[in-house]
């Protein structure tokens, strides 16, 4: 079973930023998609960015020039880098692991925009 252990999360000021991180607790496999997913409170889930084993991103267009996702393949991690923070990205933001076989989601950690 995998677990995925997210941190980072926490109040930032709008303009500000964060740094998500998304460690397995196992190896990860060769081929996956690792990708960040926030939900804000009366809203659905939503995709923000996926990363593929290979280092193709992809952003939805809110986060696009702000946010960056990487990974570390060596630590079992991918990261989310969120800049120019606004309100708007209030949520938590749950990691998400796709190897070819089955789906792994992490608790969620918290990320709270205001002044």
């Amino acid at each position: 079973q995998v677990q995925l252990v997210e941190s980072g999360g926490g109040l930032v000021q709008p303009g500000g930023s964060l740094r998500l991180s998304c460690t397995a607790s196992v190896k990860i496999f060769s081929f996956y998609i690792m990708g960040w997913y926030r939900q804000a409170p009366g809203k659905q889930r939503e995709l923000v960015a996926t990363v593929t084993s290979g280092g193709t991103t992809n952003y939805a267009d809110s986060v696009k020039g702000r946010f960056t996702i990487s990974r570390d393949n060596a630590k079992n991690t991918a990261y989310l880098q969120m800049n120019s923070l606004k309100p708007e990205d209030t949520a938590v933001y749950y990691c998400n692991y796709r190897p070819l076989v089955g789906e792994y989601w992490g608790q969620g950690t918290q990320v709270t925009v205001s002044s």
